[in-house]
């Protein structure tokens, strides 16, 4: 398999919550560029979703494609009740 197709796959299982299969995409990647990169490709994954966090802690908006896409996850998790919550 080639590298953009294990990076792919190890990415999308870090996003998944399945333990099992995030194992399996971590040990096919480390077999295959060594453990280093499977390292260094964890982190990337790990710093985008700190700055996803960071950017919504700060109050950032959305982009409107996103907001749409995420409207009704929003509505049912009754997200916007924290927009004006004051720290």
């Amino acid at each position: 398999m080639a590298a953009s197709a294990l990076l792919t796959a190890f990415a999308d299982k870090a996003l998944t919550g399945d333990p099992e299969s995030l194992a399996a995409a971590r040990a096919a990647l480390t077999a295959a560029l060594g453990e280093a990169a499977m390292i260094d490709a964890a982190a990337v994954i790990a710093g985008f979703d700190g700055i996803t966090r960071i950017a919504d802690a700060t109050g950032i908006p959305l982009e409107p494609p996103k907001a749409e896409a995420v409207a009704d996850l929003r509505a049912t998790l009754q997200l916007d009740r924290f927009l004006d919550a004051k720290s």
